[in-house]
């Protein structure tokens, strides 16, 4: 029996929507108030759901193994940082969008134990995204 698992953690973090392939103008327009040069933070609230078939413990996967993972991968690369001094954004505008790429991807090619289904970005109370690959 196929069953899927979602977990929710949470992490602090800054970032500033700016493209150094549009002018100053541009930036304005494409993003608002986003566009702060002092940049601005959020509370992100991550979901991953995983999926599998569940085992004789009765679990898709561990949550040790599940949490261990997105706290060392995760969490501590992305806590309390400015992700546009982050590697995963030094040619991408660091949108929750692509932050949500980039998550989708370090779980992808890391987390074995069971099938990463998606992540999902709550940002806002307004604004949520998710990545399916």
């Amino acid at each position: 029996m196929k069953a899927h698992l979602t977990r929710r953690y949470r992490f602090s973090a800054s970032h500033r929507l700016h493209s150094e392939d549009m002018s100053e103008a541009e930036n304005a327009a494409t993003y608002g108030k986003c566009n702060n040069p002092h940049g601005h933070g959020h509370n992100y609230a991550l979901e991953v759901t995983v999926s599998g078939q569940v085992d004789e413990n009765g679990m898709v996967c561990n949550l040790v193994d599940l949490d261990g993972f997105v706290e060392r991968e995760i969490l501590e690369r992305f806590e309390l940082q400015n992700l546009n001094t982050l590697p995963e954004f030094a040619a991408a505008v660091p949108t929750t969008e692509n932050l949500s790429m980039a998550v989708y991807d370090i779980l992808q090619r890391g987390f074995k134990l069971a099938h990463l289904e998606k992540v999902k970005f709550e940002e806002t109370m307004m604004n949520s995204f998710e990545y399916a690959g």
